[in-house]
């Protein structure tokens, strides 16, 4: 009898694809994310997934200047789930709060900005694929002023 275990895939698994379990000891917070003004927690999903997804934590470093100024995300799939905190995003000419539980999928190519959020913010993002570009726009509309921290 030959081995097989090498020629076959399990039901319901994609080639180039591995099981990954990250605790939160095992990746640290990085400063050297998208914005300098938040920090990162990679959970190991890129890898996993061969650069199709990434995964990761986000959370307010410093009080909100500047925000993250109008942009586009060049992704397929992109949402936003909210674990602590909140923040006020403008998409495309509307503010909307996205509050502690909620959950916001940013459609491809949707111009946004981050432009305030809470001390304790901190959100989930996926995103597809890994290396997704981020293009600065065009402002369609002023954006309020944040609130300052105490």
């Amino acid at each position: 009898m030959s081995d097989l275990s090498e020629s076959l895939v399990a039901p319901g698994t994609s080639p180039g694809t591995s099981f990954s379990h990250v605790k939160p000891g095992d990746t640290p917070w990085r400063p050297d994310g998208l914005r300098d003004f938040f920090l990162y927690r990679d959970l190991g999903v890129a890898e996993a997934t061969g650069g199709r997804v990434i995964a990761h934590l986000v959370k307010a470093n410093m009080a909100p200047e500047k925000g993250t100024g109008w942009h586009r995300h060049e992704a397929d799939f992109q949402i936003v789930l909210m674990t602590k905190g909140w923040a006020k995003f403008m998409y495309e000419d509307q503010v909307t709060l996205v509050e502690a539980g909620d959950c916001v999928h940013q459609r491809p190519g949707i111009v946004h900005y981050l432009f305030d959020y809470s001390p304790d913010m901190e959100y989930l993002e996926i995103v597809s694929p890994a290396a997704f570009k981020t293009v600065d726009m065009p402002a369609p509309c002023d954006v309020p002023i944040p609130t300052p921290w105490d």
